[in-house]
C-alpha cells in the first residue's frame, strides 16, 4: 500500500477531482470519458489512469483534453487509483470505473452532500434500474445490484470505487486503497472497512445513479462474483470481525443461503424418503417468501416472466455465494495456520 499522506499541494482552484482507472477500456470507456466532459461545472480535473493498457484508451484520453498518468505495467486498480490522487489538486476526490456513465448532476449531488454533512468521509451511488445491455444475465446481474443499494442503510458500511467520492485529507490520512488487490476485487470495500474502524462516517446516496455498460456473461459473473468478491471478502470479515447487516451479506442473505442448501440436501433424498420432498418444497416456498421483495421489484421493472427466469439464478448466487464463504473461511484459516507456524519457527530460532 502506498502511503499517500502530504503527497499532495493543499492549494488547488479545484474543488472535486475526477480519478478513472482504465485497461484496456473500449467504446465503454469511451462512452465513459463523454458523459465526464458533460459534467457541471465542467471546468473539472480530471485524471485517466491507463493501467498497462494495451489499447488506445490513453490516446483517446489524451485527445479529448484529459490528464493521463500511463503506467507501463497493470497493476491493479487500487494501485491506479492512488496514483491518480497522489496527482489529484481537489478537496475531494470521486473516484468513477471506467465502464459507466455518470449523470450530468452527479458533482452537484457529491457537494451538496458533503455541504450539508461537514462530519462526512464519503459518499457513494449505486447503478440505476436501466442497465445498457440487454442480455438476460446483464439485465439481472446490474437491476439486482441496483435494488440491494437502494434498499441499503443510507449510513453505509462499505465505500465504492465505481462511483464513490471521499475527502483528500481522509484518504490520505487512511492511505489509500490496499494496493496488494492486484485485480479489481474488493478493494474498495477493504477501504470503508478502515474507513469504519477509523469512526469515518460514509453516506449511501440513493440518487447518486450511474449507469454500467458491462457486459455480463456466465464465465465473467461467476469469476467476478466468486474469487473476486466473494472469498476476499469472507477473509476480510473475518479477519476483521464485521458482520454488519446490511447489502450483500444483510440477514436475509444469510438465511437464503441456509435455505438453498437445505433445499439442496433435501433434493438429493426424495427418492430414498418421501418426508425429503416437503422439507424441499418448505425451503423453496421459505425462499420465495423471503425474498418477495426482491421479486416483486423485478416484476415492476421487467415483467413477470423475466422475473420467473431471474428465480433460478438468484437461488443460484445464494449457491455460490455460499460457496464462496466457505473457500473464503478455509483460506483464512489456512493463512492464519501459515502466520502462525511461520512465528513459532521465528521464536525457535531467537
Amino acid at each position: 500500500m502506498i502511503f499517500l499522506k502530504n503527497m499532495m499541494d493543499s492549494s488547488t482552484s479545484f474543488n472535486i477531482s475526477i480519478v478513472v482507472p482504465v485497461h484496456n477500456g473500449g467504446l465503454n470507456f469511451r462512452r465513459c470519458l463523454s458523459s465526464l466532459k458533460d459534467l457541471e461545472p465542467n471546468s473539472l480535473e480530471i485524471i485517466v489512469v491507463a493501467d498497462g493498457c494495451a489499447d488506445d484508451s490513453s490516446d483517446v484520453a489524451s485527445n479529448a483534453g484529459i490528464q493521463v498518468i500511463n503506467l507501463p505495467e497493470p497493476g491493479g486498480p487500487a494501485r491506479a487509483r492512488n496514483m491518480g490522487a497522489m496527482q489529484a489538486k481537489g478537496k475531494f476526490l470521486f473516484f468513477v470505473d471506467a465502464d459507466v456513465t455518470v449523470p450530468s448532476d452527479a458533482v452537484a449531488q457529491i457537494g451538496l452532500a458533503f455541504e450539508k454533512e461537514h462530519e462526512l468521509a464519503a459518499v457513494i451511488g449505486s447503478y440505476d434500474d436501466s442497465p445498457d445491455k440487454t442480455n438476460f444475465l446483464s439485465q439481472y446481474k446490474n437491476l439486482l445490484h441496483h435494488y440491494i443499494h437502494q434498499m441499503g442503510r443510507e449510513e453505509a458500511s462499505t465505500f465504492w470505487g465505481a462511483c464513490g467520492a471521499i475527502r483528500r485529507d481522509v484518504f490520505l490520512e487512511i492511505g489509500g486503497f490496499d494496493e496488494s488487490y492486484i485485480k479489481p476485487s474488493i478493494e474498495d470495500i477493504e477501504l470503508g472497512c478502515r474507513l469504519i474502524q477509523s469512526g469515518y462516517k460514509i453516506r449511501l446516496l440513493k440518487s447518486l445513479q450511474v449507469k454500467h455498460l458491462k457486459d455480463w456473461r456466465v464465465t465473467s459473473l461467476l469469476k467476478s462474483d466468486v474469487l473476486n468478491r466473494a472469498i476476499p471478502w469472507t477473509e476480510l470479515i473475518l479477519r476483521n470481525r464485521m458482520f454488519t447487516n446490511d447489502l450483500n451479506i444483510g440477514f436475509t442473505s444469510r438465511i437464503s443461503i441456509l435455505l438453498v442448501y437445505g433445499l439442496l440436501i433435501a433434493s438429493l433424498f426424495m427418492i430414498s424418503w418421501p418426508g425429503a420432498l416437503l422439507i424441499a418444497s418448505m425451503a423453496g416456498l421459505l425462499l420465495v417468501l423471503i425474498n418477495l421483495p426482491v421479486y416483486r421489484f423485478f416484476k415492476r421493472k421487467r415483467g413477470f416472466f423475466f422475473t420467473l427466469k431471474i428465480i433460478p439464478w438468484h437461488w443460484f448466487y445464494y449457491c455460490y455465494c455460499g460457496i464462496g464463504f466457505t473457500l473464503g473461511a478455509i483460506c483464512y484459516k489456512w493463512r492464519r495456520m501459515k502466520l502462525f507456524s511461520s512465528d513459532r519457527v521465528a521464536s525457535s530460532q531467537k
